[in-house]
């Protein structure tokens, strides 16, 4: 999918949606008129410096309204040790692009991804741990678009 058919096709909202982790990030697309998303790419951390460039070349070309970070909820109340560094990345996105971020529960995530990616596979070659990440991110998305939408349904 490219970004000026998406453009074209929609003239609304575009989110991009991450699936945090501390060496690799799951970054997918989506918009609100269709309630889908894309997987787009797995941002493989080596620096801050590398993660921001890539993080703000995905800015500049999607041009999102809003980001979407997939959060650990439990419902025990136990935290999760990487809950403090994606609160981090949602303030720093935040701030360097001065657009709102949301979180989405991404508990089930990794598991449905690996479930959707064998059941779906057309590249015998691709092996799941190489897209998990933006997989799991693109279900993140998706799910927050589906709770917006039906949220907005209802409250109109």
């Amino acid at each position: 999918m490219d970004v000026d058919s998406v453009r074209r096709e929609t003239n609304k909202p575009t989110y991009l949606g991450f699936d945090f982790g501390e060496r690799n990030i799951g970054v997918a697309v989506g918009q609100r008129v269709t309630g889908t998303a894309t997987a787009l790419e797995t941002i493989r951390v080596t620096s801050r410096e590398a993660l921001w460039d890539a993080v703000s070349r995905l800015v500049q070309t999607w041009q999102p309204s809003a980001f979407v970070v997939g959060f650990p909820y439990h419902p025990e109340g136990e935290e999760n040790p990487i809950v403090q560094p994606i609160l981090r990345f949602c303030r720093q996105l935040e701030g360097r692009y001065h657009l709102p971020v949301h979180t989405m529960d991404e508990t089930l995530s990794t598991s449905e991804s690996r479930e959707i990616f064998y059941r779906k596979r057309s590249k015998r070659s691709t092996h799941f741990a190489d897209v998990k990440d933006q997989l799991a991110a693109k279900l993140i998305l998706q799910t927050w678009l589906a709770h917006t939408t039906e949220r907005d349904i209802w409250n109109a």
